[in-house]
């Protein structure tokens, strides 16, 4: 990790963690855009889940929210990093500090934790005195993109940046499990605000896609506002009876014509 030794060296850290964190945001949305809107548009044409139009000017609205959503990551970040060299946080560099065992689990078990935590965050953000102050900005994206992945209220987004940062005080990490923790999070945030259902025909029903969110199950949310709360899973939803009952259905209807090979 960057040894950050005065101001030049902070700002210079600060400014290469944005433009990692936009630019992760950027290059993904980007990449799925341009494959299921473009590439393979024809192919994947059937599994839009919303097709109302998105309203004017949304997509730049979004990518607003989303710098100030990646500037708040970016000084949440810069905390880590001055609370790692001054031996505060649980993060190691050598692989060989913990059994390799570990290294799975760890990343397991802060998955898990940050499920738990935003599903009960996500509940408690559809409060309506909470909704209209936090949550409102990312729902005014009814028919979601990949821009809608970052887009955020600031208190949402700090909301939402601050757990991962403080389980590095708690549970002992790689320092490349972090950033693999950090990659899930960003395109699992893009799949599910695609609009386009690309996971395959039956996938719900799958012993590991039945646990899984995507497009289908997370535009219902964004249209439905009182089912599924869930983040990376679904296991929340379904024990609190809070998946949508529409979900199953409408996965069929949007993955019940294969997919075509690309020539």
């Amino acid at each position: 990790m960057i040894q950050i030794s005065g101001p030049a060296t902070f700002w210079l850290t600060a400014l290469l963690f944005f433009i990692a964190i936009f630019g992760r945001y950027v290059l993904f949305s980007l990449a799925f855009w341009w494959l299921f809107k473009v590439s393979m548009k024809n192919q994947f044409a059937h599994r839009a889940v919303q097709t109302r139009p998105r309203k004017p000017g949304q997509d730049w609205r979004e990518i607003g929210w989303s710098v100030l959503t990646s500037l708040i990551f970016t000084a949440i970040a810069m905390g880590v990093i001055l609370a790692f060299q001054a031996g505060h946080t649980r993060i190691y560099a050598n692989l060989r500090a913990y059994p390799l065992w570990w290294y799975p689990i760890s990343i397991i078990l802060v998955l898990f934790i940050h499920e738990t935590y935003y599903y009960w965050l996500h509940r408690w953000m559809h409060r309506p005195g909470v909704y209209k102050l936090v949550h409102r900005t990312h729902h005014d994206s009814i028919t979601t993109s990949a821009w809608t992945a970052f887009s955020f209220h600031p208190i949402e987004s700090t909301l939402q940046a601050i757990v991962i940062p403080a389980l590095t005080f708690v549970i002992p990490l790689h320092i490349s499990a972090v950033g693999f923790i950090l990659l899930i999070m960003t395109l699992s945030s893009a799949v599910n605000h695609l609009n386009t259902e690309i996971y395959p025909r039956n996938f719900d029903q799958h012993w590991i896609g039945r646990w899984l969110i995507g497009a289908t199950h997370h535009s219902l949310h964004h249209t439905q506002f009182r089912f599924n709360y869930g983040l990376y899973f679904t296991f929340w939803d379904k024990w609190m009876k809070t998946e949508s009952p529409d979900f199953h259905r409408l996965f069929g209807e949007k993955t019940k014509k294969e997919v075509k090979s690309v020539e």
